[in-house]
This record gives C-alpha cells, structure tokens and sequence, in this order.
C-alpha cells in the first residue's frame, strides 16, 4: 500500500472520529497516533519510534472495540496497512 492510500485510510478514520463523541484523552491520543503516521511516511521526518506507534494504535483499537466498533475496524485496518508496510 502507498504512502497516497494509508493517508486516504487516515482520513477515513479522521472522519469516523469528527461524527463521534469522544473524551479529550482519546481524541488527544488519536492526534498523537496521526501525527506519529505521518512522522513515519515523511521520508525526511524524525522517524517516530515503529514499537511504539503499533502499540498506540493497538490500544486504541482495543478501547473502541466495545463502543466504537466502526473506528475500531478502521483502526485495525490502519495496523494492518503499517504491519505489511514494514513499519
């Protein structure tokens, strides 16, 4: 998968994120986990630590899995595309 498509996947998720209430901690954390992403893609980025991005996303996934499950497939698919990314 490209750069192109894990970023319309970002924005798909962004977007299932805006149409949902949730507390600040976890909007904070998804902020922090995108901009980490993103951090990862930029060829001239800081290189975010890949550990450590995976376990954020997996702990997102695993809070939105009892009330969120649309964001929560949405952020499994986000670790998936990152695992076959090498990342």
């Amino acid at each position: 998968m490209s750069n192109k498509e894990i970023r319309q996947l970002l924005a798909k998720l962004q977007n299932e994120i805006q149409k949902t209430e949730l507390d600040d901690d976890t909007l904070a954390a998804v902020r922090e986990l995108d901009t980490d992403i993103d951090d990862l893609l930029d060829p001239e980025g800081h290189r975010a630590e890949t550990d450590s991005v995976l376990e954020k996303a997996r702990e997102l996934e695993t809070n939105f899995a009892t009330e969120h499950p649309t964001i929560e497939r949405f952020m499994r698919e986000v670790i998936d595309v990152l695992v076959r990314m090498g990342i």
